[in-house]
């Protein structure tokens, strides 16, 4: 059974289609280890596969340009590449896949040098540093559809969505609802979801704002982040059933995102590329806010892409402040956001990322059909 190892672990945009990943895998023979970063939000996703292996890594990104952080990015890409080291002499795997990010680049290094083979995932449009320089030394990169390196010949570079996990779909409306706490009956529900670096300023506009939203019959759930959070904790009534009123619910996470956007008319969103996939699968109307200090502003790029799937809609950062009156006006138009339904379906019916577990499989086959004659020549 050949061991494919996944790079996938700092930010649940890459976590996510990791555990998808592994979990295709999985079921068609493979063994799978996927290294993720010491954050705590990487062990908590986790905690929900306990039939996955997993091992924490070393590393960290630049943080900034400044003499300090260079030296700690420095320092710590040192520690990842002794750890990727270690690892790949003593597991001897058959396929690197990594879907970017700072645990990427001792891995692929050691890798190449050991002549294994290397997959890439690029999940936005615009793809990040560490897709466009392992590019070169990779055996595949998969990029979005409409999305191309031209250092790269077309033989090294494919298209795939978003692999999603096989348990996120979408749910009859009022049983999220009720599993939520929500009331199926009344008042639409405005889900809010800031995202690991963004979620400040979309959780002060909640803040700013839940009154008024709530005079319209209207609830909200805001996931806050971790430690994010402007408002008081709720009680635990609140949190276990929000009642009849129009109510609005602050959490700083949420284990059930498959319930929560099929139980939404509507999200409020940063525009991560995860986020939309899933927005995508769920078929949720969304207004997007790209989070705009992403690397090469590639959260304005995912935006736009689903703006033209006419998915849903932009408004600037520096625009919300003032745009209340328009999300509320979408949030009770059932004609527009029927719309945005109906063109998501049909985004969905194209939204596979099957091609790339297959090349993946494939690859991984020829590895060990290698080892194997080499073995038998030795």
């Amino acid at each position: 059974m050949s061991l494919i190892i996944i790079a996938c672990g700092g930010t649940g945009g890459h976590l996510s289609p990791g555990i998808a990943l592994a979990e295709a895998l999985h079921a068609r023979g493979h063994e799978t280890l996927l290294i993720i970063s010491r954050k705590s939000i990487d062990t908590r996703l986790l905690e929900k596969y306990p039939h996955l292996k997993f091992q924490r890594a070393p590393g960290t990104g630049l943080q900034s340009k400044s003499p300090l952080a260079l030296l700690r990015f420095i320092t710590s890409q040192t520690h990842a590449l002794l750890h990727a080291t270690r690892l790949v002499h003593q597991r001897h795997p058959a396929l690197l896949v990594s879907f970017g990010g700072f645990l990427t680049l001792g891995l692929a290094l050691v890798c190449h040098l050991a002549h294994i083979p290397i997959v890439l995932h690029e999940a936005n449009r615009i793809p990040g540093k560490a897709i466009r320089y392992l590019s070169r030394i990779a055996t595949r990169t998969w990029l979005p559809h409409g999305i191309s390196l031209p250092s790269l010949p077309p033989e090294k570079q494919r298209h795939a969505s978003f692999p999603i996990r096989k348990e996120f779909r979408a749910h009859p409306r009022d049983n999220a609802r009720r599993e939520l706490g929500f009331p199926p009956e009344t008042g639409k529900l405005l889900l809010v979801l800031g995202g690991s670096q963004g979620a400040g300023p979309l959780n002060e506009w909640v803040f700013q704002n839940k009154e008024k939203i709530n005079a319209t019959g209207a609830h909200v759930l805001c996931v806050t982040g971790p430690g994010k959070s402007t408002a008081p904790p709720p009680s635990k009534a609140a949190t276990d059933m929000i009642g009849t009123n129009p109510q609005t619910r602050f959490i700083p996470f949420c284990d059930k995102m498959p319930e929560a956007l099929s139980a939404a008319d509507l999200v409020l969103s940063r525009a991560g590329a995860g986020s939309i996939a899933e927005f995508i699968t769920c078929t949720t109307p969304s207004i997007l806010v790209p989070y705009p200090f992403a690397a090469d502003n590639h959260q304005q790029a995912n935006a736009q892409f689903l703006e033209k799937l006419q998915g849903g809609k932009i408004i600037p950062q520096e625009q919300l402040k003032n745009a209340t009156e328009e999300i509320l006006h979408l949030l009770n138009d059932a004609t527009a956001l029927n719309h945005y339904r109906e063109n998501l379906r049909r985004a969905r019916k194209n939204f596979s990322w099957h091609p790339m577990l297959d090349d993946i499989t494939h690859l991984a086959a020829q590895k060990m059909g290698g080892r194997k004659t080499s073995h038998l020549r030795a």
